[in-house]
């Protein structure tokens, strides 16, 4: 079996994910998978594309739940890919060797040479982060677009994970979170961020911030407070002078 690095590893880059403003778009799912598909893990199968039983290899998927009812209900959106944990149990599970775990930065890769596809790391993994490619008979996983982020060659601004980068909410953040300092370890502590089953022990890197609690739309919007002030006589300007006050907020 792997044994994983002998001391807590320094760098523990990882994802931040908002759950309250993804939007369920799957930009990132499809960014994801244009970017590996012809990089570090490539090709990436597919499985009848275009077929009612499509399946194939996807390091990110968007998983939407619905919860609660009137005024209460709400539709969340999951983003779910490797969480790249302290104690990966798909690595001690591993008896190649393929799965394991860097010192350098705690990303969890594969040795697609090393594997044998016998699929241990997949039932070991309780959040159902592995995939099997059924053409190379080996299993992928998230890598962080690790031929991204040390790409020398790359902007900084380019040195990020493709899932991050594509995100057209910015729901999606990355960084070190071994650095308290740090702008993704200081978003977790601002917005109560969590790990994702902590029961299990395995201490995932990544972590989710949770939706905000819902407000009246009436309050959220500030209607209320607008239309309060709007037939107040000692405001100038009449009805343009408020709508002026209205877009300049």
């Amino acid at each position: 079996m792997t044994s994983l690095p002998q001391n807590e590893t320094p760098r523990k880059l990882g994802l931040v994910i908002d759950l309250d403003i993804c939007v369920g778009c799957n930009a990132c799912v499809t960014n994801c998978k244009e970017w590996n598909t012809g990089g570090h893990s490539a090709p990436l199968t597919d499985l009848h594309p275009y077929g009612r039983d499509v399946d194939g290899v996807w390091f990110n998927r968007v998983h939407t739940f619905e919860a609660g009812s009137g005024r209460d209900h709400r539709v969340v959106h999951f983003p779910k890919s490797c969480l790249h944990c302290e104690t990966p149990q798909c690595v001690t599970v591993c008896p190649t060797g393929a799965s394991y775990k860097r010192e350098e930065d705690g990303i969890v890769l594969v040795h697609h040479d090393w594997c044998i596809g016998c699929k241990l790391c997949a039932w070991a993994c309780p959040y159902g982060a592995r995939e099997f490619d059924e053409d190379a008979g080996v299993m992928k996983k998230c890598t962080l677009c690790i031929d991204r982020i040390y790409n020398e060659n790359l902007n900084d601004a380019d040195r990020r994970p493709a899932c991050v980068i594509t995100c057209p909410a910015g729901a999606r953040h990355f960084g070190d979170l071994g650095d308290p300092n740090s702008a993704v370890s200081r978003l977790v502590a601002e917005r109560g961020g969590y790990d994702l089953m902590p029961e299990l022990g395995t201490q995932p890197t990544n972590k989710y911030l949770p939706p905000r609690p819902r407000r009246d739309h009436a309050e959220a919007t500030g209607a209320p407070d607008l239309l309060e002030h709007l037939d107040e006589e000692d405001q100038p300007g009449g009805f343009l002078g408020w709508v002026d006050r209205l877009l300049s907020r």
